[in-house]
């Protein structure tokens, strides 16, 4: 019977910093920047600061779906061949999509990480 695709302690250790900088971030900007109407009117009024360029920058990537795509697409490559760069990328992409409401696609990329943990590991080289 072949080993399943398990992440050993350090690994784990970093993809939960992953995770939570990730997730923190993604709560920053949304209540601190985009929902806070005098920070939000300033930067639509053109402030120029680094909050308001992130401001902006979240904005677009949120109306093109960006987090969930990006997501989607680390998911599922690493549910095809799995790996901590991938499986860091969509929970980082997830993270951000499940926060700032890109929810369908951050939703199943989540989906396909926890499916991704019962594949066979990569054999070694």
């Amino acid at each position: 019977m072949q080993a399943t695709f398990l992440p050993t302690a350090r690994q784990t250790n970093w993809l939960l910093i992953v995770g939570f900088l990730a997730v923190g971030e993604a709560l920053y900007l949304r209540y601190l920047a985009i929902e806070y109407a005098p920070v939000s009117l300033a930067c639509q009024g053109g402030l120029q600061t680094w909050l308001c360029t992130t401001f902006r920058t979240v904005i677009v990537l949120y109306n093109h779906g960006v987090f969930g795509w990006v997501a989607l697409a680390a998911a599922l490559l690493n549910l095809v061949r799995p790996s901590i760069l991938l499986m860091s990328i969509a929970i980082a992409a997830s993270g951000f999509g499940l926060v700032l409401h890109n929810t369908d696609l951050s939703g199943l990329a989540v989906a396909l990480l926890i499916l991704s943990l019962a594949r066979p590991a990569p054999a070694k080289d």
